[in-house]
């Protein structure tokens, strides 16, 4: 899954780039408002064109303008992405604002790393991905095939003899070919 970062603070913004790709997701920064807009705006071209996922996320204070004013024009003009807030403004208030602006999702700092990972996975979730994954009987990699009725392997029709943690382990990487996973997420 692709991120954008619109994080003006670089130790955040490093952290967070750092972190994501370790988790094997494609993170991207940028480092104010203007940059943001722009590269929302290419991304959310480039997810439909590919077939791709991927998440905004936007802080609010921001050296050439808000993450709420942001947000509200990406969502005028129909950006369908989904968008979580990050940001010191926790108050109440700020939650809701950021959520009526069209934030899909409001996570104060200091935030927890676990945290950002269990959102933009409940975000990936909501955005398409989650139902045609559900209707799936069957995942398909090269010759690979996991009945997941049966939870029973195959290769090139030949059934492969697995224990139940070693098909866990097979569906979560053939569920995203090509993503890399860390040791901790395959714990």
């Amino acid at each position: 899954m692709r991120v954008l970062i619109v994080e003006d603070d670089a130790r955040v913004s490093s952290f967070l780039e750092r972190g994501l790709k370790a988790e094997g997701y494609r993170p991207q920064v940028a480092p104010n408002a203007t940059t943001g807009l722009s590269l929302a705006k290419s991304l959310q071209k480039e997810v439909r064109e590919n077939f791709e996922s991927a998440v905004l996320i936007l802080d609010v204070m921001l050296p050439d303008g808000s993450g709420l004013d942001v947000c509200q024009t990406l969502r005028a003009e129909r950006f369908s992405l989904p968008i979580l807030m990050l940001t010191a403004l926790n108050s109440v208030e700020d939650r809701v604002a950021g959520l009526r602006m069209g934030a899909d999702d409001y996570l104060g700092k200091p935030f927890a790393f676990d945290e950002i990972l269990a959102r933009l996975e409940a975000l990936g979730r909501r955005v398409g991905s989650a139902a045609p994954q559900q209707a799936r009987k069957n995942l398909e990699v090269a010759d690979l095939n996991l009945d997941l009725e049966r939870m029973r392997l195959s290769r090139a029709g030949r059934e492969i003899q697995l224990t139940a943690k070693e098909l866990a382990l097979v569906e979560l990487l053939m569920s995203a070919p090509g993503r890399l996973f860390s040791r901790e997420r395959i714990l």
